[in-house]
């Protein structure tokens, strides 16, 4: 007797059913193999970790993300008809803020930050109210403001010029035609007179010119150059504020607070070590970066030592330097980073080279000073470890491209983006085998025009791959995020990649946690145990991941708690 459901053309034609044996036992094999492909993921280790309440916690979230996928970002459900999954990040940015899904991934310990620029990280109108609150603050420009071209390419700079410090009432103004190129003007007396807005439209115009706006974010077809130059040119302006010790100093504690508040307890920080700064009171910059490191190592045990800020781990950092430089300014900055290491070898835990890696010197270039650069350490008896920046870039084959060659051979422990590492078999095997760490900045890879959505980003093609990777989120407060914190990145990642999930996010943060910096330093081998061991391991870092994985059941029982009612299964009670 034929089954009264099945359609009587299917019937006449032999149209095989799903129930019929052969079908099922496809389906089976099918299943089998996905299920195979998904035991070779980096995550997987972590996945069969997971405790009852736990794998329930992550199934709430899954059905959480398929709600909102059909309800906050369905473009039937917006009269806008411009809302989908995956879109810019900075059109959905705010839209994101207000979703379920952000409130359950604000909550989530993320661990360790891992690769993160310092003077990319404070909120500009934060800073710009710092500065018009200092006195004695003075401010210049390279060349007139008095046109639209002016405001718009001019270099810009901010400078203490001293507290008894009084701008000439005959100067000329700032914003005149008859203004001489970098004389400092009164900061407060310029902002006023702005003309166009006043005071906030000064603050407007200066944060324009040290962000990427949410136009140039999404105008790609421009061109990886265009948006470089004007990432470029938002470090000096931001610098000439930052780095003035009252200044830093009041950034440090806003910095660390930020992060603790957003879930991360360790953060390795990098900054290009040729900025000026500036003690308290002092119109002349220091000659050295040890004011620097002393000022910043007291802010973080000022930080440790508040009841909030009791439970951060802590910071270092990756000193960098500019790797468009000459042979002898980037050797010069060597011997910077290795005496300023003699001082503080608690406050820096290894060395990179920064900028735009097509516009910049690659890594085969820089080898003879990266060679002497190791020697020195040995003869200095210091251990500077590498973790470079490599294949943050589009080509495929070109000198770019091929610093990931560069960065393994050279011993990196992990790799700045790494976006184009999925093109080469070869090393993804070895990135593997040398447990190197893949510190991947999904926003920033937008907004810098390497992919055009979250959803076509190759970090899933990574984690296929069995590569250990890490979120980070690079330059947040130039690249528009509004917060900082890794929030973002983890909800980008959660909400574009269907093979991700909440257990996929715990892995990416565990992961950050097993390969952060912390000291005290380790040479190679001691460095690639302590990794391998984690949480099984006997130092900082296994106790550390431990203190995590106990932060991470809790949260998951938060979880559950919070959303089982309206988004748990059948068996609930039985977990």
């Amino acid at each position: 007797m034929s089954d009264p459901s099945i359609p009587d053309w299917e019937i006449e034609e032999g149209l095989p059913q799903f129930a019929d044996p052969f079908i099922q036992k496809y389906l089976s094999g099918r299943s089998a193999l996905i299920e195979q492909e998904k035991s070779t993921r980096s995550d997987a280790p972590f996945r069969a970790s997971l405790t009852p309440l736990a794998i329930e916690a992550c199934a709430i979230v899954s059905r959480i993300r398929a709600e909102e996928r059909q309800t906050v970002w369905n473009k039937d459900a917006d009269l806008s008809g411009h809302v989908f999954p995956g879109m810019p990040f900075t059109l959905a940015r705010n839209r994101m803020e207000e979703s379920k899904l952000w409130g359950i991934v604000k909550r989530m310990p993320k661990g360790a930050l891992l690769h993160a620029h310092f003077d990319a990280m404070l909120d500009i109108d934060w800073l710009i109210e710092q500065a018009l609150a200092t006195e004695g603050m003075g401010f210049c420009a390279s060349g007139g403001l008095s046109g639209e071209e002016g405001l718009r390419q001019n270099e810009l700079g901010f400078r203490f010029m001293g507290e008894m410090w009084k701008e000439e009432d005959s100067a000329p103004s700032i914003w005149g035609s008859d203004y001489v190129p970098k004389t400092c003007v009164s900061l407060s007396k310029a902002a006023d007179s702005f003309p166009s807005g006043s005071k906030q439209g000064f603050k407007d115009w200066i944060t324009e010119r040290c962000t990427i706006t949410s136009a140039e974010s999404i105008d790609h077809h421009k061109g990886l150059d265009v948006i470089w130059k004007k990432f470029k040119s938002c470090f000096p302006i931001i610098g000439t504020i930052l780095y003035y010790e009252p200044i830093f100093r009041a950034a440090v504690q806003r910095l660390l607070k930020e992060l603790l508040e957003d879930g991360i307890r360790w953060v390795d920080l990098r900054a290009a070590f040729v900025f000026s700064y500036y003690r308290e009171g002092r119109t002349t910059p220091e000659l050295d970066y040890l004011a620097f490191f002393q000022t910043f190592g007291e802010e973080v045990k000022k930080f440790q030592a508040t009841e909030q800020g009791g439970r951060f781990w802590g910071a270092r950092f990756i000193w960098t330097t500019l790797r468009a430089q000459d042979k002898q300014q980037i050797v010069e900055n060597m011997k910077l980073c290795i005496a300023t290491k003699q001082a503080f070898p608690d406050l820096i835990s290894g060395f990179d080279l920064v900028g735009q890696e097509d516009a910049g010197r690659p890594l085969v270039d820089l080898t003879p000073e990266i060679f002497w650069f190791r020697k020195r350490c040995v003869e200095e008896g210091v251990d500077i470890p590498f973790f470079f920046h490599a294949g943050e870039c589009l080509g495929d084959g070109d000198e770019t491209d091929e610093n990931l060659f560069d960065a393994i051979l050279l011993g990196t422990r992990r790799i700045g983006h790494g976006f184009s590492l999925y093109k080469h078999p070869l090393l993804i095997e070895m990135v593997k085998q040398k447990s190197i760490l893949i510190e991947s900045c999904p926003i920033s890879n937008e907004i810098l025009r390497l992919t055009n959505s979250i959803m076509s980003h190759p970090l899933p093609a990574l984690l296929a791959r069995g590569v250990a990777i890490a979120l980070c989120n690079d330059d947040p407060a130039i690249l528009g995020h509004g917060k900082n914190g890794l929030t973002h990145d983890f909800w980008q990642a959660l909400q574009g990649w269907e093979n991700l999930g909440l257990e996929g996010l715990g892995s990416l943060a565990e992961n950050s946690v097993r390969y952060a910096a912390y000291g005290p330093d380790q040479n190679t081998p001691e460095w690639k145990k302590d990794v391998k061991d984690g949480v099984y391991g006997q130092g900082v870092r296994a106790e550390r991941m431990r203190e995590w994985t106990k932060e991470w059941n809790s949260f998951c029982e938060w979880v559950v708690l919070e959303y089982a009612a309206d988004y748990g299964s059948d068996d609930d009670d039985q977990v």
